[in-house]
């Protein structure tokens, strides 16, 4: 078998990601565009999102996102409107959760919207006790 004569792998390829420690300017809505919270992953680049005007819609995360920006249920995302068809939309930006406080605090977002609160949209935490003993059962 011939030796290995590389320096790593495919995660080496990669290389690191260096955008974290970049502070970007914050970005707000324009005419045609909606904030939206992402509740249901559907796969292949679509997701479930719940806008600000109380619409839900399919979003199609668009091909510069697709493996360099990971939405996950729960995000606050920039979506642009389709003029064709209502229900459908495009993910154009995703904001971190210190840029969503900032939305928060400028009055752009609702007050009763929940963001990235580390908790599942539509899923509380409820405490079960159950007393029962060993011999019980």
């Amino acid at each position: 078998m011939p030796k290995n004569k590389g320096k790593g792998g495919k995660n080496r390829k990669k290389g690191k990601n260096e955008n974290e420690s970049v502070k970007r300017e914050l970005v707000f809505k324009e005419e045609g565009q909606e904030y939206a919270i992402v509740t249901k992953m559907l796969g292949n680049g679509w997701v479930e999102a719940q806008c600000c005007d109380n619409v839900k819609r399919l979003a199609h995360i668009r091909g510069a996102f697709r493996k360099k920006v990971w939405i996950v249920q729960g995000d606050l995302v920039l979506l642009s409107l389709r003029d064709f068809q209502d229900d459908k939309a495009d993910v154009i930006l995703k904001y971190t959760a210190d840029e969503a406080s900032s939305l928060k605090k400028y009055g752009e977002l609702p007050e009763n919207t929940k963001i990235n609160e580390g908790e599942i949209l539509g899923e509380e935490e409820e405490e079960c006790n159950f007393d029962f003993e060993i011999d019980d059962i």
